[in-house]
């Protein structure tokens, strides 16, 4: 299980029940390319730094399941036409399998659709909370004493 947004190359399809799906905050580790999920209580001390999305169960054509996080609005609501076309994405791929490749000239994302008839994907018998707990183990932002929020604020180098 992994987090991550789906590559520009792969088909994809999101799980149709809200229950597979959370929003809430993470901050990603773009030195290590890691991502953490950031509990509420700890944002507001991590402003600018961590970012709302919805966690959405995805699975791709290979049957990868992902953990995607799409972008939501910021806490001002500003969003960008990669962010609503992201969004319009995910819902789309509620009923079809679709992938998203980068259109630099529009500064947006073009919703394709598979041509060939791809098979259902089969869909893990887990819950969200199971899959949160694969996909985050154990980088979960619960405390400012996080080494990766030590570094931020300039604690540790």
């Amino acid at each position: 299980m992994t987090v991550r947004k789906p590559k520009r190359t792969e088909y994809i399809r999101t799980h149709p029940s809200p229950d597979m799906q959370l929003a809430t905050g993470i901050l990603e580790d773009e030195e290590n390319r890691i991502t953490y999920i950031v509990l509420p209580a700890l944002r507001e001390g991590l402003e600018g730094d961590w970012r709302p999305v919805l966690l959405v169960t995805t699975a791709t054509q290979n049957q990868e399941l992902l953990l995607w996080p799409v972008p939501l609005p910021n806490e001002i609501g500003r969003q960008n036409d990669w962010v609503e076309t992201a969004r319009e994405g995910c819902q789309r791929a509620r009923t079809q399998w679709i992938r998203l490749a980068p259109d630099m000239k529009r500064g947006a994302y073009r919703i394709r659709e598979a041509e060939g008839d791809l098979s259902e994907p089969s869909w893990p018998d887990k819950s969200l909370a199971e899959l949160l707990n694969l996909g985050f183990k154990d980088r979960i932002i619960d405390s400012l004493d996080h080494p990766l929020v030590r570094r931020l604020r300039g604690l540790v180098r």
